[in-house]
């Protein structure tokens, strides 16, 4: 808060504050260091771990958080993003080719002429903030940061938060950073495999929220009576009532589902509502909510689509998951750490979500328990807090040097 007033006041070269205790000694109180989060509405896993890991520095320092593109550009950014979701949900094939063609270019050798205003405004967001360290949750900011630093800007650390898992494009590899922050010790050894310094490598697990730390999870030995299933459907229209109807068959009468509508809510309502009337008291709707963490806990299985912040927010609530919907290039390595942690699969039609249900429930949920167990070995709901506390100390160990 004091760093804060000190900005609006135009004076940014004060560190600390000097205090006069009772009996005349004087001290300095050290002002909380300034972090420069930045992220892009492309998916929800980039403002997820901005968001999340904003809230665990918070406590210990002053952090704001920058999507460059819809401050830069924020019309052309709109575009692009309904362009994004339209053809990841409806087109993911064309998607997949994009992907696949950044493998090639070099972000460090040109400016894209849709990214010079974000780049610009990046750059005065730096100049202004004057922060200690920057955390880039999306891979092309390091490229944009390098230069601004090139035109004058006070060069700090960078800390790339990697938020895909196993396939890592080559634009977050080969972006200029100081540390890669990954979700988990196997893409670690495929950065490795790629030539990246295993030291700049940290492992601290996707920044899902904090208060995945301290939630309650359905224990192994549960009695699965009900089974709880929570249903983050996709915006097309046709699917939801099926796949709803898959959930609720695949154990006969013991099964109840959650879903959870988002931003489609409008668009799917009244489908998920005619389900709600078919079943009755064993269908609940959700519109948009904070309480994902929550319901993750508190459900048996999740079913969603392989995004980045849905799989590891799964994994951190120990719930197993199947992926109804996958885009191509991307998601591809959330699924495969899924699948190798042994807790999901992929399910891309009703009649898989109801094949796979059944079995995972038959036997007294023998599947099911073994999925349970294999994440609580692999669980981490900690990542934000991890990667808080490694950039704080670097950052004070930097300060001390």
């Amino acid at each position: 808060m004091l760093a804060r007033k000190m900005r609006r006041l135009g004076n940014r070269n004060l560190n600390g504050r000097e205090l006069e205790t009772c009996y005349g000694c004087r001290v300095i109180e050290q002002a909380p260091p300034r972090i420069i989060i930045t992220t892009a509405g492309f998916g929800e896993g980039h403002n997820s771990a901005a968001n999340h890991l904003a809230v665990a520095l918070e406590p210990n320092a002053e952090v704001e958080i920058v999507d460059p593109c819809d401050r830069g550009a924020p019309w052309v950014n709109q575009q692009i993003r309904n362009f994004y979701r339209f053809v990841t949900t409806y087109a993911p094939k064309t998607w997949s080719k994009i992907y696949k063609s950044t493998e090639r270019h070099d972000f460090s050798e040109e400016r894209l002429p849709l990214m010079r205003k974000p780049e610009n405004a990046l750059h005065e967001s730096i100049l202004s903030f004057e922060p200690d360290a920057v955390i880039s949750t999306y891979p092309l900011y390091p490229y944009f940061l390098e230069r601004s630093f090139q035109r004058g800007a006070n060069r700090v650390p960078i800390f790339t938060a990697v938020t895909d898992s196993i396939e890592i494009n080559s634009s977050w590899t080969n972006a200029p950073t100081d540390y890669w922050l990954v979700t988990d010790a196997l893409t670690k050894e495929k950065l490795i495999q790629k030539g990246l310094p295993s030291e700049k490598i940290v492992v601290t697990g996707f920044a899902v929220h904090p208060r995945f730390q301290n939630l309650p999870t359905i224990p192994v030995d549960s009695p699965c009576d009900p089974f709880k299933v929570l249903y983050f459907p996709t915006s097309k229209k046709p699917t939801v009532r099926r796949f709803m109807r898959a959930i609720l068959n695949a154990t006969g009468a013991n099964t109840e589902v959650t879903v959870v509508l988002g931003r489609n809510v409008r668009k799917l309502y009244d489908r998920a509502r005619e389900i709600q009337l078919e079943y009755p008291g064993r269908v609940q709707i959700k519109g948009w909510t904070r309480r994902v963490p929550e319901l993750l806990s508190e459900h048996h299985l999740v079913v969603g689509k392989a995004g980045g912040a849905t799989v590891h927010e799964a994994i951190a609530a120990q719930t197993p998951m199947l992926i109804h919907h996958l885009v191509p290039g991307q998601e591809e390595g959330n699924l495969a750490l899924i699948e190798h942690i042994g807790a999901g699969q992929l399910t891309e039609t009703s009649k898989q979500v109801h094949t796979a249900i059944s079995a995972m429930t038959a036997d007294n949920a023998k599947i099911w328990r073994s999925m349970k167990q294999n994440l609580q070995d692999k669980a981490l709901p900690c990542g934000a807090t991890a990667a808080a506390k490694f950039i704080l100390d670097h950052i004070q160990k930097s300060k001390n040097s």
